[in-house]
């Protein structure tokens, strides 16, 4: 099974689920161009007022599918092509998206989960949860505009405690960097989501989609573009001894050997 992006709504209120069971909501392929296809779709839709982003099982998402990446990962043409055409893809859907939307975050939120929460615009966690990108042990970089997105939501800091030290952090940590607007215990997730949901959808939709394009351009004209595109071939990577080595280790349960 390669996962899927579960969509249902109650009256104005969409819920977005994350869902790969077994694998903690790890984000396929499949459920990248999901994803895109979801937020597109609720974009046109004047009768939902609030989005949530939620995950199955009582996890939100464990990062990206890594039993898949050696179909793809190894080629540099087809590893641009999952970057930018489906994970990009998937993470603009939700950028783009005028509908105010909440990240309801349990558990592991990890590399994919990370980015796709950056996307929202409230993010509330549980107690119990967990913030990371340990990508290095798997031998490979974030990918140049999903860095420039944790950077810019996340923090600068946290971005290179998750991708340099691959450290993972609790909720207390996040909330006090300001990633997160509230940690609740874990009982309590689902009741503060539904209260602020059914806040939102009390208030005018017209002012929210005009405040969430203002948003979107102040974030457009403080992102680094041109930085972005100056990196000199982000993806060549793709064949290099470290990188098969990182994804490799991983799909054959064993503990990597980078050579010094």
């Amino acid at each position: 099974m390669s996962g899927k992006v579960l969509l249902a709504t109650d009256g104005p209120i969409a819920r977005v689920t994350l869902s790969h069971p077994g694998k903690l909501n790890a984000m396929s392929r499949a459920m990248w161009r999901a994803l895109r296809d979801v937020f597109a779709s609720l974009q046109g839709r004047a009768d939902v007022r609030c989005v949530v982003v939620t995950g199955e099982g009582g996890a939100f998402c464990a990062g990206g599918d890594i039993s898949e990446y050696p179909d793809f990962r190894f080629d540099e043409k087809t590893l641009r092509d999952f970057h930018e055409n489906e994970v990009w893809a998937g993470l603009q859907s939700m950028l783009d998206c005028d509908i105010p939307v909440i990240a309801q975050i349990e558990g592991n939120c990890m590399g994919a989960g990370v980015e796709v929460a950056c996307c929202a615009d409230f993010r509330f966690a549980s107690a119990s949860a967990k913030f990371g990108a340990p990508i290095a042990k798997l031998g490979f970089p974030m990918a140049p505009r999903e860095a420039a997105l944790v950077c810019r939501v996340a923090g600068e800091l946290t971005a290179r405690e998750m991708l340099l030290a691959a450290t993972v952090l609790d909720p207390a940590t996040m909330l006090q960097r300001g990633f997160l607007n509230r940690v609740v215990e874990d009982a309590a997730l689902h009741a503060l989501v539904v209260e602020t949901a059914a806040r939102i959808v009390q208030l005018a939709p017209q002012a929210a989609r005009m405040n969430k394009q203002s948003f979107r351009a102040f974030a457009q004209e403080g992102r680094a573009v041109a930085a972005i595109n100056s990196i000199a071939k982000p993806y060549a990577y793709a064949s290099s001894a470290e990188h098969r080595e990182g994804v490799m280790a991983f799909v054959e349960k064993r503990a990597p050997h980078f050579a010094r």
